[in-house]
């Protein structure tokens, strides 16, 4: 299965699944139906079958999904047992935010597989000083730091005028994923993916039907 053929919205689903598995205090004999699964994700019970079913085949007819070995075999296509090394550019007040929010779930979570392994920033002020014990280092360091670390995604937290020389030194470095909070869309080559996120227009969007 070509991850790249995979409609994007399907992984969104498959990634509530997990989550909803991960939740459930299961054992080995445990099963779960797609119509329960469905409910649990806000899908129907035909669309659960139709997603899995692009993977493998999982279930039991009449019977459900085993939890256990549906949740393996989801950690396993959404690659939820490898951890990723990940860059914030940027930190101010989101990006400091963001580096204590990830560090704190990995340190009472070990498994938890997102790691912040590096800060970049260009204010001479805030380089050489640290948060969560990383030290935030000049834009000039990412290609050593990035390679050192195996950086597999960057989050983009800086002003939208500097978002794209960012990125730009950073596919350069060789990261491939972004996760953008900069207002503002990015051009990047075909295998680089970017997903965006701007609390304020999710925000905006939701004031509008209240």
């Amino acid at each position: 299965m070509i991850r790249n053929k995979i409609p994007d919205v399907v992984i969104k689903r498959l990634v509530t699944y997990l989550r909803i598995l991960k939740d459930r205090d299961a054992g080995p004999e445990d099963y779960i139906s797609s119509a329960e699964l469905g409910d649990l994700a806000a899908v129907n019970s035909a669309q659960v079958r139709k997603d899995l079913a692009m993977f493998g085949e999982f279930g039991k007819q009449g019977v459900g999904y085993p939890v256990l070995r549906l949740k393996a075999e989801l950690i396993k296509i959404l690659g939820a047992d490898r951890e990723m090394s990940v860059a914030i550019f940027g930190i101010g007040e989101l990006g400091t935010a963001l580096t204590r929010f990830l560090s704190t779930r990995r340190r009472f979570n070990p498994e938890y597989r997102f790691v912040v392994k590096a800060l970049f920033d260009v204010d001479k002020k805030k380089i050489g000083t640290k948060v969560e014990g990383l030290v935030i280092r000049p834009l000039s360091d990412l290609g050593e730091v990035a390679r050192k670390e195996e950086i597999k995604i960057g989050i983009i937290t800086v002003p939208s005028f500097a978002a794209q020389d960012v990125v730009n030194e950073a596919i350069a470095s060789g990261i491939k994923g972004f996760l953008n909070f900069a207002p503002v869309k990015l051009k990047t080559p075909p295998d680089v993916r970017v997903h965006y996120s701007d609390v304020t227009s999710d925000l905006q969007e939701l004031a509008f039907y209240l």
